[in-house]
């Protein structure tokens, strides 16, 4: 049985790693959930992180550059591997 996500530990994980604003990661996560959320209901099974990216970057209240957001992303990648929670597909 994979472990379940802890969203404060991701967050702490995500904080110390990148040591960007705590409200802004906690944006770029509820934006990417939203992203993810609407390409799943469309029946989207690849995810480009770049189409990702955009869309998180073209929120208002993101105010954070491509990079940061990229980082945030992978970091949090990194986190959900770590704990066997995600994983690239081949």
């Amino acid at each position: 049985m994979p472990a379940s996500l802890n969203e404060q530990e991701l967050l702490q994980f995500i904080i110390n790693q990148t040591k960007l604003d705590p409200k802004q990661i906690q944006l770029v996560l509820k934006h990417e959930k939203t992203f993810m959320d609407k390409a799943e209901q469309k029946g989207s099974r690849e995810i480009d992180i770049d189409d990702v990216i955009d869309y998180i970057v073209g929120r208002p209240d993101v105010k954070l550059s491509e990079l940061a957001v990229d980082t945030i992303l992978e970091t949090e990648m990194s986190y959900l591997m770590k704990n066997g929670l995600a994983g690239y597909m081949d």
